[in-house]
């Protein structure tokens, strides 16, 4: 079992490599060990390009060895004919020995069939080797998958004392709670999720981009809602740089509906707090990540005196890490 973990940490290491470029499919790592030593590793790079077995099979230099070898792989190698052919016929064709799945496939489509197939055909298929951790990897994915809706993660900043803004006009530009380090880090996220979604007040307030500038990665659809129709037509969400979706007659609960109906199977909501409370509300969320500036409400500036923007408050919450991001800024990220 100790060694059975060795391999899947690996394999593990891999998959997050396919971090923003695989969606709809999962992140998937594989390895191939005979004899105790690594022969082989693949992921899966990129919609619908090879998965991570496929890589894995082809890095191996003497074919002779599969039979006495084992595959380590994150997900249960997929049984149906999708962008490529199935993953548990090329194992079953090659020969393995042993095949070790940390978690069975979510995805209707295979759901256990390729275990089947392969233990079938006389392969040793051992399934739930850090089952856990491989859940987490793909949590979008299994979200998607048995929710029926995208994972979606709140991302705000607050000041020390518990403010996401100062009562300022809207033509007063804000004040920044936190530096570069955490500004790249964000960008970051953004290319490793679908979509990024703000609400009506944010758009008018701030005018956000909500582009992918300060990391190399692709550029999330951009949503929110207009019911109103106060959106200008200068306003950046709809500058033309990305796609973009503004819905005007529908609810929360419609809106996932629509994106998961897309294929978007994961959301970074980035506010304000109105559209989070309610997203608290109905319960519509995942994973909650805050940075927490040094800064107080009376440090930012042209405020007129009044009360600030409080932060949400969302209870119930695991925290799952915390860290410094920079000078003297703490991310905290939690799951529901």
């Amino acid at each position: 079992m100790e060694k059975d973990n060795l391999y899947m940490s690996r394999a593990l290491e891999l998959a997050k490599l396919g971090a923003g470029n695989v969606s709809t499919n999962p992140m998937v790592g594989a390895v191939v060990v005979c004899d105790n030593k690594i022969i082989g590793e693949g992921y899966h790079r990129k919609y619908g390009c090879p998965h991570a077995e496929v890589n894995a099979v082809a890095s191996v230099k003497e074919e002779s060895l599969f039979s006495r070898s084992t595959m380590y792989v994150t997900l249960e190698p997929c049984s149906h004919f999708g962008k490529t052919p199935p993953c548990c016929d090329l194992l079953i064709r090659k020969g393995f020995k042993r095949v070790v799945v940390a978690m069975q496939d979510p995805f209707a489509l295979v759901a256990g069939e390729g275990i089947r197939r392969m233990r079938e055909a006389g392969l040793t298929v051992d399934v739930g080797v850090m089952e856990k951790e491989a859940l987490f990897l793909n949590r979008r994915f299994v979200t998607f998958n048995t929710l029926k809706r995208p994972y979606v993660i709140i991302k705000y900043a607050r000041t020390t004392d518990g403010f996401i803004d100062n009562d300022r006009e809207s033509s007063t530009p804000a004040t920044w709670l936190t530096g570069y380090p955490a500004k790249a880090l964000v960008h970051r996220w953004r290319a490793e999720e679908d979509a990024i979604m703000v609400g009506t007040n944010t758009v008018l307030r701030d005018n956000p981009e909500l582009t992918v500038r300060e990391w190399t990665g692709k550029n999330p659809l951009r949503v929110t809602m207009d019911k109103r129709d106060r959106i200008p037509s200068t306003a950046k969400i709809i500058n033309g740089e990305a796609d973009t979706v503004v819905f005007t007659h529908h609810s929360l609960s419609q809106i996932f509906d629509d994106l998961y109906k897309r294929g978007v199977q994961s959301i970074m909501v980035e506010g304000g707090r109105a559209l989070i409370n309610n997203i608290v509300t109905l319960g519509l969320y995942d994973e909650v990540r805050e940075f927490v500036s040094p800064l107080r409400l009376s440090d930012l500036k042209g405020g007129r005196g009044g009360d600030g923007i409080r932060a949400p408050q969302i209870h119930n919450l695991k925290l799952l890490s915390s860290r410094e991001v920079g000078k003297d800024v703490k991310l905290n990220i939690f799951i529901k």
